[in-house]
């Protein structure tokens, strides 16, 4: 994972890689299951101690005990897509296991024969070159270790398909599969998760099948605040309560410590990542921990501190900076510490006050925007307000056409969207809006992003433009260094402290705590000084859960959100509600969304944007149309697929082409290619992720060619989206690296989501997934492809098996595109050859892309989305738009007729110069300041008594939120 300054555990990857019937084995389901069976269905259990523990089956061959919980459970996958035994030690997150004395391999406990790792999905085998036997050898490092009497080069996993092999645990008869207990995928989750509360539960204390809460989905249009509030509400407390139980679950046990000092002579303790049993949280710099020890080499001692570093391509460790305390740790210790996250519920809290305060507070937000963002027919209007001559900055990157008449426009809007492709400037295009407005206004400007490195990389160029940028950040925050720690408000502070504050500080640098009385009177100063510094901004910029510090309890007329599409709505409101009037939403909805991690909560909604729902709306964004980062080879098909063949090319193919390269690619011309790699896909060491140890090899052979080629290692990317892959290239290439290891450290190997907003020379894109099943799991989701395609200026070399992925719609077109430009092949990197695996020229369906005639509303609510993307998730992004490969700057329009279906945005992107279509009205105005609709006051009583009781729950524990703050 990128050291992005936040690293967004995306959900289970496992997870998302499974099918529907799958996600509900995993307890991920969120829908009603009427096919439960009864669980008397079914012969029952044997009384055998060694029967499979979810069906009953008791053959010796066919069953293998899991080590940790003393639990038998059979090789059968019996209707599911994984075995019984794989899906207990993924849902469990167990790694060892045994097998049956009376089996063929007797009583033994499986484990590698070099180094005895036991994990199992680590381990596999190799046979003795001397001997008619195998050995069991573990992935990485023995596996790779080269030993002449084992052909390691012929390394197989014990698990395939989701399945130990044969050899091992047989499957079971299809008698025996007949005779066993059924039991389906939602049963064996309420079994798993009743174990965890009583180990010795067995499938007869599992109640009836019930049938799940619904959860209403979120809707297009409201009536009022109160009813938006009521249907935001609970999904927020729903993806809380899941974020803390995932929290608060993970005790990372038996970590082992590396001690050193930081610059303010707090202690810095280091972990691995590899100590982490989940993927799922969402983790970030500020986030809260306890380190504690317990042993006889020393008294039990405790700690608490923040997260400031995270882990990256580069090295796979946290590092926790310590709060000063009075008891000093035991720093001559490295083994035997556990860790602990501590959740605080800050953001969700946040999120909840905003939506109190919009259905409240008259004064919390114009009329116009009011009746706008609850989806309300308003008529459009425009301020009346004086222009500049030229929309370029003078000593700043001139803006194109497209750009100026997007700042043009937004000058003069109360409410705007701007959709800004990759590689099109959208920072310049914010930053010279946000500097107009400052002059033309003189009032300060409210500037927000989801992520604090989004939000660092606007500030540091709107301080370019001269403008008073003040950063305000998270308290638990400011001892994290960032390229705007100067803008920082507490180092303001400090700079510019006075007199008694002066003193204190100093004070308090030398003794690390301030009495009693010295701490009030510090905290008294400091809020003054603050609000003096923030008073005199031109510009204040946070995260957007950051917008609703307590010390911004001031308004901002202006407010501009960058990234707003990885916003939830919840969230990108906050900042909203500080007394806006006017709005600037800058994103993309083609690229990737919020992150949600309670299914649920997403499937109903909560993973769509402000941005997205207000172009369901009819809110036309304002499109910017000129790429500068890739080739115009590269942007040809993301452009034709996403953006409805509008990107031109700001950059000319000679300005991108390397002349004096010797990469093998298959069209010289051409900088790209798609190399079909048959490898199979494997589950990584945590049981949760894939890997692919073919594409893991080739990446490194690609990236020595282009080590010799000259190109540097901060050149390269190396994208991934599973968390398995990203380790496992990393340790293969710092391994078996052909040159300096030291180079292939300094390679970024990430996840799609850490590229997004970012670019590289050279971009490799490992796929990963291969199976029977023909499943490929996060590569179902367009955006993701679209960020994965987008992101190299120089050259896009995709690793990945072509026969799983044509099987998909979206990707069986790219491989179309790549064959037809000759750069879809197979073979060795120095003798590659046209590959030959047969696709299907299929025609595009009307309903898997976007159709603005077609996309109706049923009453009002966002439409089951699962009928535009052919079943899959719930996916609130706006579906592609379909182009002919070929047409890098225009839209084939009669292709599309021909195909019976229009873009959803009806090819259109604002027109700017419309004659003035709309009114134009000074901001004061009635129609801009209209009064609400008279608000329910008993409506609002009940929310307060709701807001106390949830206070004294202890199910909203509300502190701190692992959203960036």
């Amino acid at each position: 994972m990128a050291d992005t300054g936040n690293a967004a555990f995306t959900p289970d990857e496992y997870l998302e890689s499974l099918d529907d019937e799958e996600q509900m084995l995993h307890g991920h389901d969120g829908h009603t299951h009427g096919h439960d069976q009864p669980l008397e269905a079914g012969l029952t259990a044997s009384p055998n101690d060694h029967a499979c523990a979810y069906c009953g089956i008791d053959s010796p061959m066919c069953v293998v005990k899991c080590n940790q919980c003393s639990r038998w459970f059979c090789n059968a996958k019996n209707g599911t897509n994984s075995s019984h035994i794989v899906n207990h030690l993924v849902l469990s997150h167990h790694n060892t296991v045994s097998l049956h004395p009376d089996s063929d391999l007797g009583d033994t406990e499986l484990e590698c024969y070099n180094c005895g790792r036991k994990n199992v999905f680590l381990l596999g085998f190799v046979s003795a070159k001397s001997e008619a036997v195998v050995v069991l050898l573990c992935r990485t490092p023995c596996a790779q270790t080269k030993n002449p009497n084992w052909d390691t080069d012929q390394w197989q996993p014990l698990i395939e398909e989701r399945q130990f092999l044969p050899w091992v645990a047989e499957e079971p008869s299809s008698e025996e599969k007949l005779k066993a207990r059924l039991i389906t995928p939602s049963q064996i989750t309420k079994l798993e998760a009743k174990w965890r509360s009583n180990k010795d539960a067995t499938i007869n204390d599992i109640d009836a099948p019930e049938e799940p809460e619904e959860i209403p989905p979120l809707l297009l249009r409201y009536e009022d605040a109160y009813e938006y509030q009521r249907s935001y509400g609970p999904l927020i407390k729903l993806e809380g309560d899941y974020d803390k139980q995932l929290k608060e679950s993970q005790a990372l046990e038996h970590i082992s410590v590396t001690w050193s000092l930081a610059l303010n002579n707090r202690h810095l303790a280091s972990f691995s990542l590899s100590t982490f049993e989940s993927n799922e949280l969402k983790v970030a710099v500020g986030d809260e921990m306890t380190l504690w020890y317990q042993g006889l080499q020393h008294a039990d001692w405790e700690g608490r501190g923040y997260i400031v570093r995270l882990p990256n391509s580069y090295q796979d460790t946290f590092t926790l900076e310590l709060k000063p305390s009075k008891t000093p740790p035991p720093t001559h210790l490295t083994t035997g510490f556990t860790a602990e996250f501590i959740w605080k519920g800050t953001s969700y809290d946040r999120m909840q006050d905003t939506l109190k305060k919009f259905a409240v507070d008259k004064k919390s937000i114009s009329g116009y925007l009011y009746y706008k963002i609850l989806g309300h027919e308003v008529v459009d209007i425009s301020f009346d307000v004086p222009l500049p001559k030229q929309m370029s900055i003078p000593h700043f990157t001139q803006l194109n056409s497209s750009q100026s008449n997007a700042v043009k426009s937004v000058l003069q809007k109360p409410l705007s969207l701007i959709q800004g492709p990759p590689g099109t400037g959208k920072t310049v295009t914010s930053a010279s809006i946000v500097y107009h407005l400052s002059k033309i206004h003189k009032d300060r400007i409210l500037v927000c992003a989801p992520s604090n490195v989004a939000v660092d990389h606007l500030a540091a160029k709107l301080r370019n433009l001269g403008l008073k940028v003040v950063r305000l950040t998270a308290k638990s925050r400011e001892d994290v260094e960032s390229s705007v720690s100067a803008l920082a408000l507490h180092n303001i502070v400090a700079r510019s402290a006075q007199g008694e504050l002066k003193k204190l500080l100093k004070l308090k640098a030398e003794v690390g705590e301030l009495s009693a009385a010295d701490t009030r009177r510090f905290v008294k100063l400091v809020r003054k000084t603050e609000t003096e510094i923030l008073s005199k901004a031109d510009v204040v910029c946070c995260t957007c859960v950051g917008a609703g510090d307590k010390r911004l309890d001031t308004k901002f007329r202006t407010v501009l959100i960058d990234e707003s599409t990885q916003a939830s709505e919840p969230e990108c409101l906050i900042p909203i509600v500080k007394g806006a009037k006017q709005v600037i939403l800058v994103g993309d909805h083609q690229q990737l969304g919020p992150v949600i991690l309670e299914r649920k909560a997403a499937d109903a909604g909560l993973k769509q944007s402000l941005f997205e729902r207000l172009i369901s709306l009819g809110h036309v964004p304002i499109r910017l149309e000129v790429q500068y980062r890739m080739n115009p080879h590269l942007s040809e098909f993301p452009s034709n697929m996403f953006y409805e063949g509008s990107l031109q090319n700001g950059v000319t193919v000679e300005e991108r082409t390397v002349t004096n390269s010797t990469f093998p690619w298959p069209i010289r011309s051409v900088p790209m290619m798609f190399w079909a790699n048959y490898g199979r896909e494997e589950i990584s060491a945590n049981g949760t992720s894939f890997l692919n140890r073919i594409e893991a090899m080739n990446c490194e052979r690609i990236i020595t060619r282009l080590f010799r080629d000259g190109v540097k290692p901060e050149q390269i990317g190396i994208i991934t989206p599973y968390e398995g892959q990203r380790a496992y290239i990393t340790q293969y290439m710092q391994m078996n690296g052909a040159l300096d290891k030291e180079l292939y450290v300094q390679v970024e190997v990430a996840s799609v989501d850490a590229f997004q907003g970012r670019e590289k020379d050279y971009i490799i894109l490992s796929c990963v997934r291969a199976n029977e099943q023909q499943a490929i799991g996060f590569l179902r989701d367009p955006r993701r492809l679209n960020v994965g395609l987008t992101r190299a200026k120089y050259g896009l070399v995709i690793l990945g098996n072509p026969r799983s992925l044509s099987k998909n719609q979206l990707w069986n077109h790219l491989l179309i595109h790549f064959r037809e430009k000759g750069c879809l092949v197979e073979g060795s990197l120095d003798n590659l050859q046209i590959c030959t695996v047969q696709l299907t020229k299929r025609q595009p369906r009307r309903k898997q892309f976007q159709d603005g005639a077609d996309f109706q509303f049923n009453m009002g609510m966002v439409p089951d989305m699962k009928e535009f993307t052919g079943g899959n998730e719930f996916d609130t992004q706006s579906l592609m738009s379909f182009g002919v490969p070929g047409m890098s700057n225009g839209f084939d329009s009669t292709f599309a007729q021909n195909n019976d279906f229009s873009s959803y945005l009806n090819n259109g992107y604002w027109d700017i110069n419309n004659g003035g279509a709309t009114p134009q009205v000074d901001e004061n105005s009635n129609i801009y300041n209209s009064e609400r609709q008279p608000l329910d006051a008993n409506y609002a009583n009940e929310l307060d008594e709701q807001e106390d009781a949830n206070e004294k729950s202890t199910s909203l524990s509300a502190k701190f939120g692992s959203l960036n703050i």
